[in-house]
């Protein structure tokens, strides 16, 4: 398993913060990051968590999958590499 974890349908508040206190307790965070717009530097809606090791992804993503945070239920999943661009 990778140790880099896709975090979606995440509330525009949450912030990078508030997404590493989220998933602080299943293991040591290398870390944690909210994506946001370029322009208008609001919250997309997604964000990424990267742990020290994938044993601790894995206890994130089976306990948080389909949790609540700031009022919305989240979706985790492994995060997949970067798509080639042209």
């Amino acid at each position: 398993m990778q140790n880099k974890l896709f975090v979606g349908n995440l509330s525009w508040n949450t912030d990078d913060q508030a997404l590493q206190d989220a998933f602080s307790p299943y293991g040591s965070i290398t870390s944690a990051h909210v994506v946001t717009d370029r322009e208008s530097g609001r919250s997309r809606g997604f964000g990424f968590v990267e742990f020290a090791d994938d044993a601790s992804a894995k206890a994130a993503m089976d306990a948080l999958e389909g949790s609540d945070l700031d009022g919305r239920t989240i979706h985790v999943s492994v995060a997949r590499p970067p798509a080639a661009r042209e």
